[in-house]
């Protein structure tokens, strides 16, 4: 039986108010539905799933003063009657071409084989340019569209590193 699971992830992106300074941001986006899933069946009972899976997001962010254009992520999941886990990486890519990259964890519901409602928790695993030495960590909540991908909507705390003084 194959899946057609939408990343139960999706994700991320929140302003961030400094250079200095933590904030607390809030973000939106959407991704769509994923562009390549794999499955396998886990053999222990009927309809548990291990998948793997990849698609992009649209994201509507701006960290650190620059302005977010698009995301990708990549993910394994865990899937089971009408409930996944699943464990991703989401890479943010901004108008800058500057990148943040994020470490997930989500659950989710299913119906149909298509998310219906569910959460993760990320945490910042570094970035580039503008970007490099962001840490945060944060939450989305996720809900399912008619189309098979992902509406998301995200609340996290952000801290840029302090700018070293040039000599």
């Amino acid at each position: 039986m194959k899946f057609k699971f939408l990343c139960a992830s999706a994700f991320f992106v929140l302003a961030v108010a400094s250079a200095q300074a933590q904030a607390v941001s809030t973000t939106a986006g959407k991704c769509s539905k994923p562009d390549l899933i794999q499955t396998v069946p886990a053999g222990d009972k009927e309809g548990h799933m291990f998948m793997i899976q990849s698609g992009k997001c649209t994201t509507t962010s701006e960290v650190n003063g620059v302005k977010s254009k698009e995301g990708v992520f990549a993910e394994h999941d865990d899937a089971m009657g009408t409930h996944i886990k699943g464990w991703g990486v989401y890479v943010e890519t901004f108008e800058s071409g500057d990148k943040i990259f994020y470490n997930y964890q989500t659950t989710a519901t299913t119906k149909d084989n298509a998310i219906v409602t569910g959460s993760n928790k990320y945490q910042v695993a570094g970035g580039t340019g503008k970007m490099k030495g962001i840490k945060g960590s944060g939450g989305c909540t996720l809900k399912g569209t008619a189309d098979g991908g992902l509406d998301y909507s995200c609340t996290g705390e952000w801290v840029m590193p302090s700018a070293t003084p040039t000599k």
